[in-house]
């Protein structure tokens, strides 16, 4: 045998291992994830409905509540234009989906009543009556349609809060964000506001880790029940909700 030959033999040698350490590589690289796909339980994992059907579902609700709901909507503009003046709808940046960041609006509920330091009055002070009326029956929430039909937002799914709280989420809390925010979710039909942070948040990893069509069917309806009987405005403290400050740090970890 040649030294030629004797070298070549030795580089094909050398170049196997490699091949093999870089084909173990690549198996054991997760495959790329799906457009709504997400770690459970370990792998990943996301359910026919949630993958092709929720997105359409939520396009035709929305289209459709948008058409019927138009003069309702237009009334409600009208009020709140003659008892609170401009700007009509309030908007406001909200994280959504993989903390993505997107305008959401709303009906403005609130006046701009200042003391003499030109200080923001409290929420229960500037929510007057027709601001608690419109929160009470949900109805300051209409103009979300328009967020659903754009993609920001989903019908069912954790309610968009605000991006000051991203950097105050444990690891179990940030996973709200695996999925759209919807215009209702678990956690408004298990108590809104009136149970803690950290329930909310506990009851929007559940739904995260079980999303079906019974169940978002199941939670709009129970919320339409819940906005007719008003329950579950605000917290025990507060005319609206106090801000989140963080969980507690011996559960950052968690």
């Amino acid at each position: 045998m040649t030294n030629m030959e004797t070298r070549k033999g030795s580089l094909k040698n050398q170049m196997k291992p490699r091949k093999n350490q870089l084909h173990q590589k690549k198996e054991a690289l997760p495959k790329a994830k799906k457009m709504c796909s997400r770690k459970k339980t370990g792998q990943w994992k996301c359910g026919f409905y949630e993958r092709y059907l929720k997105r359409v579902f939520d396009m035709i609700c929305a289209s459709l509540g948008l058409v019927l709901l138009s003069p309702v909507m237009s009334a409600i503009a009208l009020l709140v234009r003659i008892k609170l003046g401009k700007p009509v709808i309030f908007a406001q940046e909200r994280p959504g989906k993989d903390e993505k960041i997107f305008k959401l609006y709303k009906f403005r509920s609130m006046s701009d009543a200042r003391d003499g330091e030109g200080n923001l009055l409290p929420d229960e002070v500037r929510l007057g009556t027709f601001g608690k009326t419109l929160r009470a029956t949900s109805l300051d929430e209409l103009p979300e349609l328009v967020n659903i039909l754009k993609g920001d937002m989903s019908l069912v799914g954790p309610r968009p809060l605000l991006v000051d709280y991203l950097s105050r989420y444990n690891k179990q809390q940030q996973r709200r964000h695996e999925v759209r925010p919807g215009l209702t979710g678990y956690a408004q039909v298990h108590g809104r506001n009136a149970i803690s942070w950290e329930e909310k948040f506990e009851w929007d990893t559940k739904y995260v880790d079980d999303i079906t069509f019974a169940g978002d069917l199941k939670i709009i309806f129970k919320t339409l029940f819940i906005a007719l009987k008003r329950s579950g405005i605000h917290s025990e403290t507060s005319a609206t909700m106090e801000d989140f400050m963080g969980t507690q740090i011996n559960e950052k970890g968690k």
